[in-house]
């Protein structure tokens, strides 16, 4: 459905009452439903085929509504007012009436995030509540950044797409950790680390370990080894291209065997990797339909967003 609106409104009386909307923000498209019910949330969680145990960011339009769900610690309030909106999540203590339980996948934390996009915002404020906002794909599959990404996922599973054209960062936020007094990055994301590293006037504490490798429930989504996952098999950093490989590129990068493989897709031919960001999903997408046995990775530079690029990729390669 158009993002206009009448696509808005229709989407926000879906939310109200207990559905499921696919909506456009600047990093992908979210599947969204109300971050207060927990049936809606159990459908959410069932149309993605997502664990339980994996929490749900919830989306709100302004730092009011982020302190009427979530305890914000002062670093938390310092980064809001630098970096909301944007592609930020901050995870704080809960006030655990604001949230289902499910939706917090019982923690005693919250993960909130103020979107950008001007389709997202205006639902955010004509449900009048929070809005749990996953990308709207199937879990471990390679994220949406477009609407017909989403229908390829989910049609038939969910009550409306809202078409707000190609997400503009291509990767998903950044999440930090405030509940403590100095922030941890739990996932690198659209705003880059030396941004908020600036901001805080320190540096941020390392990622904490995979989740799949420890036994608590993680505490923000996108932190299982296996995620962001296409279906063919995934090398990185590649020498060069095996044969029936599909190759995707950076920087107009052509390594030996590149002449035969079975597609290519370069993020960037000019080395730009706010560019690359924004290209990542769809080329996975294609490259994963070309036909191919596999999808060969070149290197990419770990500077700026390529700190959120490494960190898909090396999900996507992760044993199933």
């Amino acid at each position: 459905m158009e993002a206009d609106a009448a696509g808005i409104a229709e989407a926000a009386r879906i939310l109200v009452e207990g559905g499921l909307v696919a909506l456009p923000t600047e990093t992908v498209y979210g599947l969204a439903c109300d971050a207060t019910d927990p049936r809606a949330v159990a459908s959410l969680y069932t149309a993605k085929g997502r664990p339980h145990f994996n929490p749900l960011i919830a989306h709100v339009p302004d730092v009011a509504g982020a302190r009427r769900v979530g305890r914000l610690t002062p670093a938390a309030e310092l980064l809001a007012a630098r970096f909301w909106p944007g592609p930020l999540t901050l995870v704080v203590p809960a006030i655990e009436e604001a949230t289902c339980a499910l939706a917090r996948a019982g923690l005693a934390s919250v993960a909130i995030r103020v979107p950008t996009h001007k389709v997202a915002q205006a639902v955010l404020r004509a449900a009048g509540r929070p809005v749990a906002a996953p990308s709207a794909n199937r879990s471990g599959h390679v994220s949406p950044t477009r609407a017909s990404h989403v229908l390829a996922d989910l049609d038939g599973r969910i009550d409306l797409v809202l078409d707000g054209g190609a997400s503009t960062v291509g990767v998903e936020s950044t999440i930090l950790d405030c509940t403590g007094e100095v922030p941890v990055m739990l996932r690198p994301g659209g705003l880059p680390r030396e941004a908020i590293e600036e901001a805080l006037g320190a540096p941020l504490a390392a990622p904490v370990a995979d989740a799949a490798d420890a036994e608590a429930v993680p505490l923000a989504p996108g932190m299982l080894a296996s995620h962001y996952a296409p279906a063919l098999p995934v090398r990185l950093r590649v020498a060069e291209v095996r044969p029936g490989e599909a190759l995707l590129s950076f920087a107009g990068a052509r390594p030996p065997g590149s002449e035969t493989a079975r597609a290519v897709r370069d993020l960037s031919p000019t080395g730009d990797l706010v560019e690359a960001a924004a290209n990542l999903f769809d080329y996975l997408r294609a490259l994963d339909a070309s036909g191919a046995g596999a999808i060969a990775i070149v290197p990419l530079p770990r500077r700026g967003l390529g700190e959120a690029i490494a960190d898909r990729l090396r999900r996507a390669a992760a044993p199933r």
